[in-house]
C-alpha cells in the first residue's frame, strides 16, 4: 500500500512538472515570437512609426486592465455582498484564501442568468471573487467551494495579470498589420509592395499569437482546477460534478442569453458557449439519478477529431479531457 502510494505521488509529481513546463513553454514561445518578428519589422522599416503605434496600444490595454472591474461589475450587475448576506460564501472565501497563502478578495454576486463563476481585478480595484445568482441556486454548497478554490488558484497563480500581458502582445501585431494595410490602400506610392507584406505577415503573426494565447488560457484553468484540488477536501469529485451540472444547466438556457456574455467567457471558470456543442453529453440526463452519474456519463464520451479541433480555438478545455484530468487527481 505504500509502495502504490509512493508510486501515485511520484506520478502526480511529474504531472505539475509537465504542466508547468508546458505553461512556461508556451509563455516563452509568445515572447520569442514576438520579440523575433519585431527584430525583423524594425530592421525592414522605419521605428518611429512602430514604436508610436506601440505606445498606443500598450497603454491603451493597461488603462483597460486597470478600469476593466468597474465595467464589469457596471455591465454585469455585480455587488459586493457582506459576510450578513451570504455568511457561508465568506467563510469559505476567507478559509481557501487562507490555505492559498493569499489575502482575501472581496466577495462578489453577479446577476447573471447562466451559472458561472470568476475572479477579476486590478492594482486599483483590488481582487474579487465572484459567483452568479445562478450558480448558487444551481450547486450544492460543497461544490460552490471547489468552484472557488477554482477561482482564488486563478488569483494566486496572478493569472489575471498574465493573461493581460499575454493579450497585448497579439493587439500590437493586429494594429500593426491593418496599419501597413491601410496606409498602403491610401498611398500615392507605387512601390508598397514590402509594406503590404509585412502588413499581412503581421496579421499571420496575430493569429499565431491568439492560438498561443488560448493554449495558454486552457493551461491555466488546469492548473487552476489543481489549485482547487490541492485545498478543498474531496476537490477532484466536488470540482468534476461542478463543471458537469454548470455546463448542463447552461445548455438549456436560450442561445440569445448565452451569447450575451460571448465577450465575457475569457473570465467563467466554464465557456458557457462550449455548453451548447456539449448538449449531446447531456440528452439522456435530463432527469439524472445522481451527480456521480453525470459526471461518469461525461467521462464515457469519446472525443472526436473536431472536438480538438473546436478546441484550438476555445479560452477553456474540452470537458470531458477537463474531467479526466480531475479524475487523475483525485
Amino acid at each position: 500500500g505504500d509502495h502504490r502510494d509512493l508510486h501515485s505521488l511520484r506520478r502526480r509529481q511529474r504531472q505539475m512538472c509537465i504542466r508547468d513546463s508546458s505553461i512556461i513553454g508556451t509563455l516563452a514561445a509568445i515572447i520569442g515570437i514576438t520579440t523575433l518578428v519585431f527584430t525583423a519589422i524594425l530592421n525592414a522599416i522605419g521605428a518611429f512609426s512602430i514604436f508610436t503605434l506601440i505606445l498606443l496600444i500598450i497603454p491603451f490595454n493597461i488603462i483597460q486592465w486597470l478600469i476593466a472591474p468597474y465595467m464589469i461589475d457596471a455591465f454585469y450587475r455585480v455587488k459586493e455582498v457582506s459576510p450578513t448576506e451570504e455568511p457561508e460564501l465568506h467563510r469559505i472565501v476567507e478559509r481557501l484564501s487562507a490555505k492559498s497563502g493569499i489575502k482575501k478578495p472581496k466577495v462578489m454576486v453577479a446577476h447573471i442568468p447562466i451559472p458561472n463563476a470568476f475572479a477579476y481585478g486590478s492594482p486599483i480595484a483590488g481582487t474579487r471573487v465572484a459567483v452568479t445568482t445562478e450558480l448558487l441556486k444551481t450547486l450544492d454548497m460543497e461544490e460552490v467551494e471547489a468552484v472557488l478554490g477554482h477561482e482564488i488558484g486563478h488569483l494566486k497563480h496572478r493569472d489575471v495579470q498574465v493573461m493581460m500581458f499575454v493579450s497585448i502582445l497579439p493587439a500590437i501585431f493586429y494594429y500593426l498589420g491593418w496599419s501597413l494595410l491601410w496606409s498602403r490602400m491610401y498611398s500615392r506610392e507605387e512601390r508598397g509592395g514590402g509594406a503590404v507584406a509585412l502588413g499581412l505577415a503581421s496579421i499571420i503573426v496575430y493569429w499565431v499569437l491568439t492560438l498561443l494565447s488560448l493554449h495558454l488560457s486552457r493551461l491555466r484553468e488546469y492548473y487552476a482546477d489543481r489549485h482547487s484540488v490541492s485545498i478543498v477536501d474531496d476537490g477532484a469529485r466536488k470540482l468534476s460534478e461542478a463543471l458537469a451540472k454548470i455546463s448542463m444547466y447552461t445548455s438549456r438556457v436560450r442561445k440569445d442569453v448565452v451569447s450575451n456574455f460571448s465577450s465575457f467567457k475569457a473570465l467563467f471558470i466554464s465557456d458557457p458557449e462550449r455548453a451548447r456543442s456539449d448538449a449531446l453529453v447531456f440528452a439522456r440526463e435530463r432527469l439524472y439519478s445522481s451527480d456521480y452519474r453525470l459526471v461518469e456519463r461525461i467521462l464515457r464520451r469519446k472525443i472526436t477529431m473536431w472536438d480538438r479541433i473546436a478546441e484550438l480555438f476555445s479560452t477553456h478545455p474540452n470537458i470531458v479531457k477537463r474531467i479526466r484530468a480531475l479524475q487523475e487527481m483525485a
